[in-house]
């Protein structure tokens, strides 16, 4: 299997300007039915700050984006979102949830990208050491090493993603898929049942999980945030915000991915 080793900005100059509103449609939808099937299980309510970027720029004549962030009982951050310009082949779209630090049951973060190739990133993020604690190791990724392996023999088409920056590379878990891969039909149809059976799994754990004691959870929450806001200020892709938008309003969105200028309260520890 071959590997991908560009930033995403070289990916994005290097290939021809294409067209992908439709399979940019079908990937909206696809997060916004995965987005829902998370709100049957959780209360769910949107964060004021972001009621104004529900629609920024203008898709009918060039960039544009939404951006949608809840919090709840259970959910510290969760965030549904895009930003793009689908007629000239580039979109970047993203759903993570972050959880309270009720439990220690990994966040869940994906995100779709199109440039116009597919890549794909489909995650469950620790919530602590994995390395240290292997119980938790055996919780929540023993049990996808197998798949993970799997999938990189069976599906010749998806190029492993290496990240060149190495903050982003050491967020990654082991079982945490990052490819690109040409958007033909069966291609998009394995990411699709790929990211619908991680959040399956994923709302199995918080089914399954137990309570994490009173006086470990600020501690837990405080490491939450930290991780959350370096991920996000960190990206690399945040460069094609600036890109899009200037700095202004990509620092703004930026601020959103992590709850920097959050409203509601965050769940109590």
């Amino acid at each position: 299997m071959s590997e991908t080793v560009q930033h995403v900005e070289q990916m994005v100059d290097e290939n021809p300007r294409t067209d992908v509103t439709a399979t940019f449609q079908e990937w909206r939808d696809l997060l916004t039915g995965l987005r829902s099937r998370i709100a049957e299980r959780f209360e769910l309510v949107r964060d004021p700050s972001t009621d104004d970027l529900e629609s920024y720029g203008d898709p009918a004549t060039g960039p544009a984006g939404s951006l949608a962030a809840y919090s709840g009982p259970e959910i510290d951050w969760l965030v549904h979102s895009w930003i793009g310009d689908p007629r000239t082949g580039f979109v970047n779209l993203h759903l993570t949830a972050w959880l309270g630090p009720q439990i220690r049951v990994p966040h869940f973060g994906s995100a779709l990208l199109l440039w116009p190739e597919g890549w794909f990133y489909v995650d469950a993020i620790p919530r602590g050491d994995i390395i240290g604690d292997g119980a938790y190791f055996d919780s929540y990724y023993a049990e996808n090493n197998a798949p993970w392996l799997d999938f990189k023999q069976e599906h010749p088409d998806f190029t492993w993603f290496t990240s060149r920056t190495g903050f982003i590379r050491g967020s990654l878990s082991p079982t945490a898929h990052c490819y690109s891969f040409p958007a033909t039909r069966p291609n998009l149809d394995t990411v699709a049942d790929l990211l619908t059976a991680r959040v399956e799994q994923w709302l199995g754990w918080v089914a399954a999980a137990e309570p994490v004691a009173a006086e470990d959870r600020p501690a837990l929450a405080a490491r939450d945030l930290a991780v959350r806001r370096n991920i996000a200020e960190r990206d690399p892709a945040n460069v094609m915000g600036e890109r899009l938008f200037g700095p202004e309003l990509t620092n703004r969105l930026v601020r959103a991915l992590w709850g920097g200028d959050r409203e509601l309260p965050r769940p109590q520890p």
